[in-house]
């Protein structure tokens, strides 16, 4: 798609609730790998969307004028699919259905299709068939069905596959494909599923040469995703995590349990909008619960985020001072120009529970359109409609110094609580930050933001507050530039002076 991820450390100048936990080696230099245990824990009794283990059950019978499916007619439900006219619902009986042995072998939907499952019921790709279904119809439904064992390509989904409007997806199984388990279109509906075991996206919210918005994502389970590795096999792309959201606007994501993917949970890159993120449980995965990247306008509440960024987090402060961050802001914020149900990023009601450091609001000085440094290649803010505006001379002066570059502003963080025990982190070091920070600007050459007038910016002037939180344990602060790190008092004083209003108890261990 050709948007590819900066990692989180500073540029080379100048391009250069049953709980599963995850265990970790605790010190930088151990070679053994995380394991997954079951653990319990006094966090939350946020109960979570155990859909992979307990799945709602489909009619065992048909529903009237259904037509039934037969697994043992190969390619029975493309066929059918394509004899029958629009809003057609179809029965698949219990057992495995195949398709045709093709790769490009997929049902083809017709406008208000509905395929629902029996009891049982899989369509199963064999590691042949790149997707499940596809095309361009609308208001199509996928419920009680499981569908496994698809190859479709990076970057593509095996439901949905064509990014198609109004879809609702409700009480599948979707797990152990390649690439990613669904897509998503305008209005999708992904409600009370099992996103299982995919190869890179438990979801991809994509959709080629246009926005997303409308779309709802509802008490799934979204577990074990990224099996293939990918920021491993592509070095600093940026496309993999349970969820990942492109140019959506406009999102609920309330009631989901995302858990043990390897790499991000939750990831909201380039231009997004309008988020809600609530009553979740983000735990267990392998980097960070939650970025929200080169984006707009948010709602974060009401979460459990706990034991996140364990492996990622370690890994990645070996060596660099850098905050790496459980929920990471890179480049988002606030914009009451940019139409939505807030006109800033509020973070509030959440419990964080022994993750690897806590909340980093982050701007890359070198970032902004038309910038070889800018990673969403091609794509401009939701404030310039022509990009090639972004140039010398006019950059350097109003509106486009500030229209041009994706700002970390108007964030508000308060009424949250952030516990932390090193000892269960199995930690001595960098993983107990808050941080507000940028980069030195250095490049490119006709860059306006050089030096330190971003880190000025992020870190006292564009409206970014702390208040009113309660912090457990050795909690340490990261404000300007990453060598910058402070206590508590330091944080509340002169000239940051910031969690006003918030508490700072003992030591919770480590």
């Amino acid at each position: 798609m050709g948007i590819k991820w900066r990692h989180w450390a500073l540029p080379a100048a100048p391009l250069a609730l049953a709980l599963l936990a995850t265990g970790c080696t605790s010190t930088p230099d151990a070679g053994a790998e995380p394991t997954r245990t079951p653990t319990t824990s006094g966090a939350s009794s946020k109960s979570v969307a155990r859909v992979c283990a307990k799945p709602a059950p489909g009619p065992a019978k048909a529903p009237a004028g259904a037509v039934k499916v037969d697994p043992a007619v190969t390619g029975d439900l493309a066929a059918k699919t394509k004899s029958s006219p629009p809003n057609t619902t179809f029965w698949l009986r219990p057992g495995k259905h195949k398709l045709d042995p093709d790769r490009f072998a997929q049902i083809i939907p017709k406008k208000g299709n509905r395929y629902v499952g029996a009891p049982g019921a899989v369509l199963d790709g064999r590691k042949t068939n790149q997707y499940a279904f596809g095309g361009t119809a609308r208001d199509v439904s996928i419920r009680h069905l499981t569908v496994q064992r698809f190859v479709a390509p990076p970057d593509e989904g095996v439901v949905n596959h064509d990014s198609a409007d109004g879809w609702l997806i409700e009480h599948s199984k979707i797990q152990n494909n390649s690439g990613a388990g669904l897509m998503a279109g305008a209005r999708q509906r992904v409600r009370a599923n099992c996103l299982r075991d995919n190869g890179q996206y438990g979801m991809n919210a994509y959709k080629a040469g246009g926005r997303i918005s409308g779309l709802v994502v509802e008490g799934n389970e979204i577990v074990g995703n990224n099996t293939g590795d990918w920021e491993r096999r592509r070095k600093g792309c940026g496309c993999t995590g349970g969820i990942k959201f492109w140019a959506v606007n406009g999102a609920d994501v309330r009631g989901n349990w995302v858990h043990d993917n390897r790499g991000t949970g939750l990831w909201a890159d380039t231009n997004n909008n309008d988020f809600r993120i609530e009553d979740n449980v983000l735990e267990a995965n392998d980097g960070a619960a939650l970025i929200y990247e080169t984006s707009y306008n948010a709602v974060i509440r009401k979460n459990t985020v706990r034991r996140n960024n364990w492996v990622e987090g370690r890994k990645n402060a070996r060596g660099d001072n850098f905050p790496f961050a459980t929920i990471y802001l890179s480049e988002s914020g606030g914009e009451p120009r940019v139409r939505a149900r807030t006109d800033k990023i509020e973070i509030y009601r959440n419990v964080l529970e022994n993750n690897w450091s806590g909340i980093t609001l982050w701007e890359n000085a070198d970032r902004f359109c038309n910038s070889p440094a800018n990673t969403s290649s091609g794509d401009c803010t939701l404030l310039v409609k022509d990009t090639d505006r972004c140039a010398r001379p006019k950059i350097a002066t109003a509106p486009l110094y500030a229209d041009c570059r994706w700002k970390t502003q108007r964030v508000d963080i308060h009424d949250n609580r952030f516990v932390l025990d090193k000892s269960v982190v199995k930690c001595t070091d960098k993983c107990d930050r808050m941080a507000v920070l940028a980069n030195y600007g250095t490049y490119p050459d006709w860059s306006p933001y050089k030096g330190e007038r971003v880190a000025e910016a992020i870190t006292r002037k564009q409206h970014n507050r702390w208040h009113d939180n309660d912090y457990l344990g050795p909690w340490r602060f990261v404000a300007h530039e990453p060598s910058r790190v402070l206590d508590s008092g330091e944080w509340q004083g002169t000239p940051y002076e910031q969690d006003k209003g918030s508490t700072f108890g003992p030591r919770a261990g480590g």
